[in-house]
């Protein structure tokens, strides 16, 4: 299993580190991957995502629930 976000596919990134004196060694830039559930067509699946895809998903998912919620508001008022 790769070291990537399921949602995006971010991957590690390869470079140099290099100090003051110029001797370059090799660095691996990471992503924050965390283990999370989601839901996708009623069903929870365990799945690897970075924490951007993590926001992202908690943005749309909080627009979703101020949408569902403003019917039944107005069906109130």
């Amino acid at each position: 299993m790769a070291y990537a976000c399921d949602i995006c596919g971010k991957g590690k990134q390869f470079g140099h580190n290099v100090p003051f004196s110029q001797k370059k060694t090799n660095k691996v830039w990471k992503p924050n991957l965390q283990r999370t559930r989601i839901e996708l067509d009623g069903t929870k699946v365990r799945v690897k995502i970075c924490t951007q895809c993590m926001r992202t998903l908690a943005k749309y998912r909080d627009k979703a629930v101020e949408k569902a919620e403003a019917p039944k508001a107005e069906a109130k008022a």
